[in-house]
């Protein structure tokens, strides 16, 4: 049964299949290739919520051998962009206005990124986007707000 929504359409009929998550996050990170860069998979996905996951390798490791920041947001950022792309009301459209995060402990493992919206939220104007990443033992390593424009498509 179609949602009308493509991403979620999308994630309901690969995600149950063996490799669909994987191929999902592939076809979004083709409409944004700069997700590319970080190799992320989507865990899950519905309404207001995404989780996204990156393993830890070499090409996303500082100088220190963590897992970057920079890598870290760009997590962020695609878990955010699939989380309002499953989610915004069909009148409506968003753009990132904003990034405000908080680096709160060393990223020395594969990395979960988690974005949330409360629903009241979508109306036109600014909307902040929850975002946490975490590493593998669920200790939060960067926290912080995606703030997106909203307005009314026309």
């Amino acid at each position: 049964m179609s949602s009308g929504n493509y991403v979620m359409d999308m994630w309901q009929k690969l995600s149950p299949l063996p490799g669909g998550k994987f191929l999902l996050s592939q076809v979004i990170s083709r409409k944004a290739p700069y997700f590319k860069t970080v190799s992320a998979t989507i865990e899950e996905l519905r309404p207001n919520y995404a989780r996204v996951s990156m393993k830890k390798r070499r090409a996303v490791q500082n100088h220190i051998g963590t897992v970057h920041v920079i890598a870290i947001c760009n997590l962020l950022e695609m878990a955010m962009g699939v989380c309002a792309e499953a989610s915004v009301p069909k009148h409506l459209r968003w753009i990132p206005k904003g990034m405000s995060v908080d680096y709160t402990a060393k990223a020395g493992s594969d990395i979960t990124g988690v974005a949330e919206i409360n629903p009241e939220d979508w109306k036109p104007g600014d909307l902040e986007v929850k975002v946490t990443a975490s590493d593998s033992s669920g200790t939060p390593v960067v926290v912080g707000v995606i703030k997106l424009w909203i307005s009314e498509k026309r």
